[in-house]
Formats: structure tokens, C-alpha cells, sequence
């Protein structure tokens, strides 16, 4: 061996799991947790940082309930193995883009990582160990955060059941039953004053329940002492095969889910079936869907092809991109769609006409999920290395006023 080592050299011991991004990736300098990134030029002004987990696990769903008002505003992120991390969120607006601003200052940057994860000193508080079922992809549709991050509903389970997590213990709180199928998705509308939302779970049966979700008591359902029994608002029939997505808007009253084959359907949050969303003759497998509280509904299909429908059922626009996409979001006026996907690129578009507005540097890992903060400043996507990269977005900048004004 000591001649091998004088004749050879000695191969050093392993440093990294990971192979090196690529050059002009946007995780090529990522250092520590929470170190600041020295970017250039676009660069320097697109990514604000990145937060690489000690897990490698994708992040497959992410939350950003960022409300200063919140007891913990934070951005929840869900990996693949179902660890979960509340990162506290640091409002720099007013900070971000100020005279003598610098993203050197750690302080200044808007994610905290998890203590319990970064110290790896409470991972059983933030490990969801309860079984799913084997058949079950993991992926965003199967996690739904409540609007004060308090607590997580996780579908997938073998005994048909959704079940409710305190992020705060890890605790199971509550399991609820009601299909005669695996669970496969689920989906939250926005909140009322209190938390109260609706909570919409779609499953292999071929039905969707809808159900309420309380913040008084932080329960499915309106009664603290059945909360072993909670019984669903709506069933929602009308798909032939397992839903794979939903969307559920409170402003509408409507609820749009798209099944493993098949046209979306439009039901009434009272469970009325209104219409199905028939798409071109390619779009027949629907994996995401978002809709605005304007009456757009964006879906995509199998092989990235995206249609835009009105709630009345007319198709104002498609298109097709070269990207399997995993995640996609309508910004808050619903004027303009968000995208990530395997190639591991945010694409900003124009959700009326799927006008391209914005390409943002690549990153090296695909995205598997993505959320907006707030005040519409800040992009978040979980990415399959395991991190999480938060860019800076305006969209402001490509509306046509502000175009012509500047």
C-alpha cells in the first residue's frame, strides 16, 4: 500500500455527495446556509441566496405564508422523504433595492434555516414517519400547509386517510377518513379572517370531498368534540379515473380538478358538477393546475403543453414548452404564470396569451415546487438537490404602464 501511495498518489477521502453545478449555474456558489451569494451582473440582481438542506431529499413542496402579522412567518418546505422545515422569513422589503443595500449583509437575507434541521438536533420534531402507501408518487399535491404554518395535512396514506401534523411537535393531531381509495392530492383556498379555509382531497376512487378546515380549533371540520368523525361539506363526482390535481378558489365558490385521464371539471363548492374544460386534442392527461380569483384557469398537461380556460369553459390560449413542468403559479392579479420543471428554469409568461416575459438563470437541479411570498417580491422553489433558491421578482417591470413609463 505505502508503495502504491509513493507510485500513485493516495485517492482522498470523499468530500462532496453531490456532483459540481455547472458554470453560470444559479447554485454555483452556494456556500454554507444562509452565506450570502457574490452573484454578477443579472445574476447579482435575479437570486437573492440559497439554502441547501442537510438532506439531499428533493423539496417537493414549499409554502410561503410570510405575513408579518403571523406568529412565525416562515416558509415551510416538505422534502421527498417527508422531512419537513419551518424556515422563518425576514421581511427586508424596504430594505432589498435601498441605497447602500448588500446581500453580504446574512441579516439582510429573507430565509432562516430551520434550527432543528440545520443543527440536526430535533429531527424527529420535523419527520412525518407514518407510512404511505407504496404505489404513491410523492410529489407538491400531496402536501398542504395551513395559512399560520402551524400545521401540515399530508395525503398518501395506505388506510385511505388525510391526516393533520403539528409543524410546531410533529405530532399527528387529527386523521380524517371519508374515501374508499388512497388520497392522491389535496389542495387549500385562501383564508378567511381567523384561518377558517376549505380543504379539498381528490383520491383514487375518483371523487373529490371537500371539507372545512377550522382556525379557531385547528381541526378538519366545525365541532372540536367529533373531531374523530368530521364529515365533508361536498362530494364531488364526475371523473372516470384517480385525480391527480385540484385547485380549489373560495372568491369563486369553484373547485377544478383534473383526473389521470380525461377534461378537468368546474364543480360548485356545494359539490354541483358546472362543466368540463375540454382541451385540444393532445391535452388529455392533466397534472397542475392554478386558478386566478379572475376566472382564469391554467392548466397543464403531460409533455408541457398549458392551456388557458375562462370558468365558462372557453380555451383563450395554449402552447407547449420544452420542459416536463412540476410546478406552476399565478401571481396575486392573476396576470402572469410562473414555471419550473426538470431543466431546472423559472420562466415568467403572460397568463392571458402565454406571452414569454422572463427567462431566469438556470439552476443545476430540476424544480419540484414554488411559492410567492406575500408582497409578490420574492420567488421561492424547491429544487431535487435538496435546496431551496429564492429570487428576487417585480412584476410590475412587464406591465405595459410601467413599460412605457420607464
Amino acid at each position: 500500500m505505502e508503495t502504491q501511495i509513493q507510485t500513485c498518489g493516495q485517492t482522498p477521502s470523499q468530500l462532496l455527495i453531490e456532483p459540481h453545478p455547472p458554470r453560470s449555474s444559479a447554485m454555483h456558489l452556494c456556500f454554507l446556509p444562509q452565506s450570502p451569494l457574490m452573484f454578477k451582473d443579472q445574476m447579482q440582481q435575479d437570486v437573492i441566496m440559497v439554502l441547501k438542506f442537510p438532506s439531499n431529499s428533493p423539496v417537493t413542496h414549499v409554502a410561503a405564508n410570510t405575513l408579518p402579522h403571523l406568529s412565525v412567518p416562515a416558509a415551510v418546505t416538505v422534502t421527498c422523504s417527508r422531512l419537513f422545515a419551518v424556515n422563518r422569513w425576514h421581511n427586508t422589503v424596504g430594505l432589498r433595492g435601498a441605497p447602500g443595500y448588500s446581500l453580504e449583509q446574512a441579516h439582510h437575507l429573507p430565509i432562516e434555516m430551520d434550527p432543528l434541521i440545520a443543527n440536526n438536533s430535533g429531527v424527529s420534531k420535523r419527520q412525518i414517519t407514518d407510512l404511505v402507501d407504496q404505489s404513491i408518487q410523492i410529489n407538491t399535491h400531496c402536501f398542504v400547509v395551513t395559512a399560520d404554518n402551524r400545521y401540515i395535512l399530508v395525503c398518501g396514506f395506505w388506510d385511505k386517510s388525510f391526516r393533520v401534523y403539528s409543524t410546531e411537535t410533529g405530532k399527528l393531531t387529527q386523521i380524517v377518513f371519508g374515501h374508499w381509495d388512497v388520497v392522491t392530492c389535496l389542495a387549500r383556498s385562501e383564508s378567511y379572517i381567523g384561518g377558517d379555509c376549505y380543504i379539498v382531497s381528490g383520491s383514487r376512487d375518483a371523487t373529490l370531498l371537500l371539507w372545512y378546515w377550522s382556525g379557531r380549533h385547528h381541526i378538519i371540520g366545525d365541532n372540536p368534540n367529533n373531531s374523530d368523525y368530521p364529515a365533508p361539506r361536498a362530494v364531488l363526482t364526475g371523473h372516470d379515473h384517480e385525480v391527480v390535481c385540484v385547485s380549489v378558489c373560495a372568491e369563486l365558490g369553484l373547485v377544478i380538478s383534473g383526473a389521470k385521464e380525461g377534461p378537468c371539471l368546474v364543480h360548485t363548492i356545494t359539490g354541483d358538477l358546472l362543466r368540463a374544460l375540454e382541451g385540444p386534442e393532445l391535452c388529455l392527461r392533466p397534472r397542475l393546475i392554478s386558478v386566478s380569483s379572475e376566472g382564469h384557469c391554467i392548466i397543464c398537461y403531460e409533455r408541457g403543453r398549458f392551456c388557458n380556460f375562462s370558468i365558462n369553459g372557453k380555451l383563450l390560449a395554449q402552447m407547449e414548452v420544452n420542459d416536463s413542468t412540476r410546478a406552476i403559479l399565478l401571481s396575486s392579479d392573476g396576470q402572469n404564470l410562473v414555471t419550473g420543471g426538470d431543466n431546472g428554469v423559472v420562466e415568467v409568461w403572460q397568463a392571458c396569451d402565454f406571452k414569454q416575459l422572463y427567462i431566469y438563470p438556470g439552476c443545476d437541479a430540476g424544480i419540484r415546487a414554488m411559492d410567492l411570498s406575500h408582497d409578490q417580491r420574492t420567488l421561492i422553489t424547491g429544487m431535487a438537490s435538496g435546496s431551496i433558491v429564492a429570487f428576487n421578482i417585480d412584476f410590475n417591470r412587464w406591465h405595459y404602464e410601467h413599460q412605457n413609463k420607464y
